[in-house]
């Protein structure tokens, strides 16, 4: 399995997630109860990117269209999601957040 740096743990916050690009792919980066995801970042509804939406209570809600998803599974909880998001393996080494593109 190969590993990609996204970030520093420190550019995570529960209300701010981290949006970044790997392998061509947005992804965002989130703390939710000390523990961190990642999800694509797109919302599959239309283009939004989720991490710049309203996060709170383990769960993102896209910033068009008013989608809710869960954080930890990448449930979509509310429509118009459209679908569920994809969820990538993470991993912190050093302080850094490191993912694989293999999807859960």
């Amino acid at each position: 399995m190969s590993w990609t740096n996204v970030c520093e743990v420190s550019h995570v916050k529960e209300e701010f997630p981290f949006s970044g690009t790997v392998g061509g792919k947005e992804i965002g980066i989130y703390l939710v109860d000390g523990e961190y995801y990642a999800l694509e970042d797109v919302c599959p509804h239309a283009y939004a990117l989720l991490s710049q939406g309203f996060v709170e209570d383990g769960k993102v809600e896209c910033p068009l269209h008013e989608a809710v998803f869960d954080i930890k599974t990448g449930q979509c909880l509310r429509e118009p999601g459209g679908r569920d998001l994809k969820r990538y393996p993470l991993r912190v080494v050093e302080n850094r957040i490191q993912i694989t593109l293999i999807e859960e």
